[in-house]
């Protein structure tokens, strides 16, 4: 069961009772997501390309997806997001959620002719939204990716994400000079990035956290 919880932002976010944690900061749901997601990963990206490859673990609510659709919109791009999400939830749970309130009309109108659960690969336009119910251990895409939004619940609940052998299959999806970004930052999870041949940077984290990580994968 999902409860819906007011974040300091004023944007609402789910706690998910099975996982025991919320699918975004309390500290500000969309304040978190803007932070770590879109100013340290996505507009690192933007301008560099007219194709932008996506890969998140970790779905959720789509307020990732919803405003990286925005920013692309915005700057005119191509955009193909690939992310897993196990146990996604449907677009009527998403709509209890106000993060519509924190982008346009047809930003929002966009995100709902893309997320179909029974159709899990759909397109608008230039936007391509593809998401795989597969676990990340089971995970192998066919392309690697520009960008990687890593965007798990918290090591406290789901550890085998964290693992150093996840991570390296990860960070292994990534183009040389792919950008991997994550809100979470500690010394095994730098080791582990590092072991998989990124070069890692130490950010200002998003309210409520002191720190995130972002790595970029070497040549």
């Amino acid at each position: 069961m999902n409860l819906l919880t007011l974040t300091a932002d004023g944007s609402n976010t789910f706690f998910n009772e099975n996982i025991g944690e919320n699918y975004h900061s309390k500290h500000g749901a969309v304040q978190e997501s803007k932070h770590v997601f879109i100013d340290a990963g996505l507009k690192n990206i933007l301008g560099k390309t007219k194709k932008i490859e996506i890969f998140e673990v970790g779905f959720g609510t789509g307020l990732n997806f919803l405003l990286t659709l925005e920013e692309c919109l915005n700057n005119d791009c191509e955009l193909y997001y690939t992310s897993l999400e196990p146990f996604p939830l449907t677009l009527e749970d998403i709509k209890l959620l106000n993060h519509h309130e924190f982008v346009s009309e047809e930003t929002w109108a966009i995100f709902q002719k893309l997320y179909k659960i029974n159709s899990p690969q759909n397109s608008y336009n230039n936007i391509n939204l593809h998401i795989s119910r597969a676990t990340l251990e089971d995970f192998n895409p066919s392309s690697k990716f520009d960008l990687i939004y890593f965007d798990a619940f918290s090591v406290r609940h789901q550890p085998e994400l964290w693992s150093d052998e996840i991570i390296n299959k990860t960070c292994s999806f990534l183009k040389p000079l792919g950008i991997f970004v994550t809100y979470a930052i500690t010394g095994k999870l730098k080791r582990a990035v590092k072991a998989a041949n990124c070069t890692i940077e130490k950010l200002p984290g998003a309210p409520g956290k002191r720190e995130m990580l972002r790595a970029t994968k070497n040549l």
